[in-house]
């Protein structure tokens, strides 16, 4: 008998439920179950998804508060290191203006007035016969004087197989910028 018995309650639990289920007021306390449980989930998702975006932006504003700093040191470098190649510009400008007034380019020489020069590998003698006037300036090129005025090229031949050139670049009441050049003839 006890056998019976215990098949019983499971055979009065089971139609009981169904029944419960299966009629009109259980379909709807079931839905309303599924609804509320799906809302929850989609709740609970939310604020989910909001707290880990949350970590995300609390960990970027912490990331940008480090770094900030250090930003503003390296445009403050930045800026140092600016004004200094500025400043190493203009003394290697004023260095190179200094050097080239001692020592101009090759080929290139200042003459002061009633002064000679022997240039362009020793072919030539040339210098300043008095202070330039203020249109042409008057040079003494291996014994011969030439009157000339800026741009001038004076063409010297000094025997059949070299040619010299002594040109006017500038000249002001002080001294006279002149180049001078040689080179043998080519052979033909």
């Amino acid at each position: 008998m006890t056998e019976s018995t215990e098949s019983d309650r499971a055979v009065r639990k089971s139609p009981r439920m169904y029944g419960l289920l299966s009629a009109r007021g259980g379909q709807l306390l079931l839905g309303g179950a599924i609804v509320v449980l799906m809302l929850g989930g989609v709740i609970g998702g939310y604020i989910f998804g909001l707290n880990l975006s949350y970590r995300d932006l609390a960990a970027a504003r912490e990331q940008i508060g480090h770094i900030q700093p250090e930003n503003q040191r390296l445009k403050r470098e930045v800026i140092d290191e600016n004004a200094r190649l500025v400043e190493l510009q203009a003394k290697l400008t004023s260095v190179q203006a200094a050097l080239d007034a001692i020592m101009p380019s090759e080929g290139t020489y200042n003459i002061s007035p009633n002064q000679s020069m022997i240039v362009a590998g020793g072919h030539l003698t040339i210098g300043l016969i008095g202070s330039p006037a203020n249109e042409s300036v008057n040079i003494n090129i291996n014994g011969k004087q030439q009157l000339a005025t800026t741009g001038d090229v004076i063409n010297v031949a000094l025997d059949p197989l070299t040619t010299c050139q002594v040109g006017v670049r500038s000249f002001d009441m002080f001294k006279a910028v002149l180049t001078a050049s040689c080179a043998a003839a080519k052979p033909q």
